[in-house]
């Protein structure tokens, strides 16, 4: 890495979280609870500093060289490391803990946020699992692990094997540049541990319609058969006309709610409810809204709770200057999401990346709506994968594309595992399976897969280009970056033109990456990459505003159903974010933007 791309640009919570160590080195970060959809009050967060040690073996090393602020991935400066982790090297992390009570009778559940790719975890000396993905969530019970002593040790090992492709990926790589950036490897969100009674809920599933809304639980009973099942409980929902309260028969109950308030970025109201099943209690909240397709003065229409709705978006990569994946803090998410919502945005794209939990939970909360990618696997090809779509050859057989069985098996596992984890999220509306190629493979049949998964939400089969007869979407997804944005639904897509049309509801998934350099707030002053160069704030703004009032409202009028501008925040090389990479500066004014998101609304 050139040392231009080294500049410390730290976030003001990353800075905040520096001067707490310095003071107290038994400082922990993220302390927030990790999983907002099902709480417990009995929980350890294991965040903070951890024994590190990278090694070309795969057996576990006799000594720790290194200490490491876990949930920082080794290559962030906020992680302590700071360099590149060459490939095929295992990362080794070691940590003791201490439980406050005896854990008789109970069970203790090891969460592990996200570790970037492969992990294998060791309590005690004894493996306790394996988990291969670098963006989901895993978990073990570890109870018949633990020896008999006060302090126990903990031990993670790390692999990330990037370049073969096989495993999703999304935005990282070894030779970061333009719009691929630096890559994480090892623990990249919260390690903490649950104390549960021997028969305790261990998932949740919401669904709702307009004015009502069904709970499963998924309760298992260790004691017995170690198996999941559907037991007795109790469900209590906390309404406006008062408390709700329910009986689970086999592991399910519908409540209906007589004076339903229905969630929208507007008003983002959220109901609370509770599981209760012997000695076990969490807490959780769902929200009331609907989604589907009507066809208004003869053109589809993307309809939020009925009506249609404009989803007036932008691009979320979801990288930090100082915490690349991870941000300093979950308070970053917040900073993120109201940022964007003063500017008049309802909907983050959250682009090739999956957040900790708490991501959507704030999403939920503060009213923003999100678009969710699947993270790409599959190799990357400039020429077919770019070059050749940008001047319109967006046409292709996907079923010829990425053959590999273990790259195919691998995506579809990854998006199962996204779908799982976040299904319960009321501000996820819509679903991108394949980005501008990248990965896709027979969408068509890909489609169906996602849709038995969930057929709530809207799916976007391929967001940009590569259509082809058997591909299968809800709507007409493009990007449009270096032609005008126009809609004409007599003559269809006019590729050379940029027009877009078609029967389905249309949406312009990318567009603008409009640059705008911030002196003393650029990663890389040696290089810069976007769409289009402004050297002063003015000339910006001034363009900016231009290409929504000149292409982007005429097109609502005509059809058009969602737009994504590109993007939240700048990136590393990529300095086409409304936010500088370190956050600080805004390169807008909010009331000219608010102005402006008006003239979308339906």
């Amino acid at each position: 890495m050139k040392k231009s791309a080294l500049i410390d640009l730290y976030t003001k919570e990353g800075k905040e979280l520096l001067r707490c160590r310095e003071e107290n080195p038994e400082h922990q970060p993220w302390t927030t609870y990790p999983r907002p959809k099902m709480k417990r009050d009995n929980w350890l967060n294991l965040n903070g500093t951890w024994d590190f040690q990278v090694s070309a073996e795969g057996t576990r090393p006799q000594q720790f060289e290194e200490t490491i602020l876990v949930p920082f991935p080794p290559q962030s400066l906020l992680s302590g490391i700071h360099r590149e982790i060459p490939e095929e090297q295992y990362l080794f992390y070691r940590r003791t803990f201490r439980l406050e009570e005896s854990h008789e009778h109970h069970r203790v559940i090891l969460h592990l946020g996200a570790v970037d790719q492969m992990a294998t975890v060791w309590v005690d000396d004894t493996m306790v699992g394996e988990h291969i993905g670098g963006y989901d969530h895993f978990s073990f019970d570890i109870t018949e692990a633990l020896a008999q002593k006060e302090e126990h040790e903990l031990v993670i090992r790390a692999l990330d094997q990037l370049s073969n492709y096989i495993l999703p990926y999304g935005k990282q790589t070894n030779k970061r540049g333009g719009m691929w950036y630096t890559p994480v490897s090892g623990i990249w969100q919260t390690v903490w541990l649950e104390v549960v009674p021997e028969q305790y809920i261990r998932d949740l599933t919401v669904t709702n319609g307009s004015d009502w809304v069904e709970i499963s639980a998924d309760i298992i009973d260790a004691a017995a058969t170690g198996e999941a099942g559907h037991l007795s409980g109790n469900v209590t929902v906390h309404a406006p006309e008062g408390e709700i309260a329910a009986e689970l028969v086999d592991g399910c109950v519908r409540v209906a709610l007589k004076e339903p308030r229905l969630w929208s970025p507007e008003d983002p109201y959220l109901y609370s409810f509770t599981v209760e099943t012997g000695e076990d209690l969490v807490e959780s909240y769902f929200a009331l809204r609907t989604l589907e397709t009507k066809v208004v003065g003869g053109t589809p229409r993307l309809c939020l709770n009925g009506k249609p709705y404009f989803f007036h978006g932008i691009l979320d990569q979801g990288y930090w200057s100082d915490g690349l994946l991870t941000p300093a803090d979950p308070a970053c998410f917040c900073g993120d999401i109201l940022a964007m919502k003063e500017l008049g945005f309802n909907m983050l794209r959250k682009h090739i990346k999956v957040e900790p939990e708490l991501f959507y939970y704030e999403c939920d909360r503060l009213g923003m709506i999100v678009a969710q990618d699947m993270v790409n696997n599959g190799d990357y090809n400039f020429i077919r994968d770019t070059a050749l779509p940008t001047v319109g050859m967006k046409t292709r057989d996907d079923r010829k594309l990425h053959k590999d069985p273990q790259i195919r098996k691998a995506f579809l596992t990854g998006m199962e595992a996204t779908v799982a984890q976040l299904k319960n999220h009321p501000c996820i509306c819509y679903w991108t399976i394949f980005n501008e190629g990248w990965g896709q493979f027979n969408s068509g049949e890909v489609y169906r897969k996602m849709k038995a998964l969930d057929d709530t939400r809207f799916i976007d089969s391929t967001s940009g280009w590569f259509t082809c007869e058997t591909s299968e979407s809800d709507v007409i997804s493009e990007h449009v970056y270096f032609k005008p944005v126009r809609v004409d639904k007599s003559t269809g897509f006019d590729k050379s033109k940029g027009t877009i049309v078609g029967t389905k509801p249309l949406v312009l998934s990318e567009f603008g990456g409009y640059c705008l350099p911030v002196e003393n707030h650029i990663f890389n002053p040696d290089k810069a990459y976007g769409y289009k160069n402004f050297k002063t704030q003015e000339e910006y703004e001034k363009a900016l505003i231009a290409l929504y009032e000149e292409q982007i409202v005429p097109a609502v009028k005509q059809g058009l159903c969602g737009a994504v501008y590109t993007q939240v925040s700048d990136v590393e090389d990529e300095i086409n974010g409304l936010l500088t990479y370190d956050r600080k500066t805004c390169k807008v004014g909010a009331d000219e933007m608010r102005t402006m998101a008006e003239k979308l609304k339906l």
